[in-house]
């Protein structure tokens, strides 16, 4: 590393509920965050910029089976699953993203077309244009856990107002209520910082509903912070999180001071949400109204998580 580099920063999370069941389900989470933190810290090692190594880290995180994102996404109410991500470069600060996007494998791979583009955020007939027009194949991101989580919620009429945040075979890994999201966020070499943000919805939800993901509220970054988070839409979106966390950070708010005060208003508030975080000096920061936040990290000389995470903590940090 010259000495003009800084040493790159991730921090990514599954979601966040209200309790793990079981070693063996912590321990399957823990197998998978992981495995995703090593390949994306690897690239940023080897040189790749902060907006790429978060739409990689999203596409991971999008095709593993047991996050309610891309595959293994949701059903809404009426059994269709619908997709929403975002992707922020903070450099630029420019937001991209898209609103439940349907027979896609990877939602964030759109929002990081949409950087480019006059017209940065499509609703679900917008993105369903753009997939023509890339000539992106079809896929179906449906598994059959979704699918029986889903017929069984119709059999009890939708009684629950979202679904899981993690599906396993025989393993109730995160008890209801769930609040299924992806997100990831970088610091790259060069000192700067992207995010991204994908998910399946709460599921069982009114057709036509938007969650926080594809907004400023729940996926915010500039050239001073980055933030991604997770939990309740409309509790993140009641809140502005992201954004109010970064906008303090702007104003001369230390990341973890950010974090915190944030999260106390939000717990005051009486919200049920997550978020994890960087800024430009490589500080890694997290947060939490709910019992249990899905999130790793790698500090270039650690990996670390939050699953054992004090249930009564409200923040963590780490450099």
């Amino acid at each position: 590393m010259s000495v003009n580099q800084v040493q790159p920063k991730l921090i990514i999370h599954g979601g966040a509920g209200s309790s793990l069941k079981g070693k063996g389900g912590a321990d399957a989470v823990r197998q998978s965050l992981y495995k995703i933190i090593e390949e994306v810290y690897s690239l940023l090692l080897a040189g790749a910029n902060a907006r790429d190594a978060v739409v990689r880290g999203c596409q991971l995180l999008e095709d593993e089976p047991r996050f309610n994102a891309g595959t293994g996404s949701v059903l809404q109410s009426d059994g269709q699953i619908r997709m929403s991500a975002a992707l922020m470069d903070g450099k630029s600060q420019r937001f991209s993203g898209v609103i439940n996007v349907s027979r896609v494998q990877n939602p964030i791979n759109l929002a990081k077309t949409l950087q480019e583009s006059a017209d940065r955020v499509l609703s679900d007939y917008g993105s369903a244009e753009l997939l023509r027009e890339l000539n992106a194949p079809v896929y179906n991101p449906l598994t059959d856990l979704r699918l029986q989580e889903w017929i069984q919620e119709r059999q009890d009429n939708f009684s629950k107002t979202m679904a899981g945040v993690v599906a396993e075979k025989d393993v109730t890994i995160v008890s209801e209520p769930g609040r299924g999201t992806i997100g990831v966020v970088a610091l790259d070499s060069q000192g700067c910082l992207a995010v991204g943000t994908s998910t399946g919805g709460k599921g069982f939800e009114r057709i036509g509903r938007v969650s926080d993901s594809a907004m400023p509220a729940g996926n915010y970054a500039t050239s001073k912070a980055a933030v991604s988070c997770t939990g309740i839409g409309e509790d993140i979106i009641d809140e502005c999180l992201a954004a109010r966390i970064v906008v303090r950070v702007s104003d001369g708010l230390s990341l973890s001071e950010s974090m915190q005060r944030s999260l106390q208003e939000a717990k005051d508030n009486q919200r049920d949400l997550g978020a994890i975080a960087i800024d430009a000096m490589g500080a890694i920061a997290w947060g939490k109204t709910c019992e249990v936040l899905l999130a790793a990290y790698h500090t270039g000389e650690q990996v670390g998580d939050t699953l054992d995470w004090s249930e009564e903590a409200l923040t963590g940090s780490a450099s």
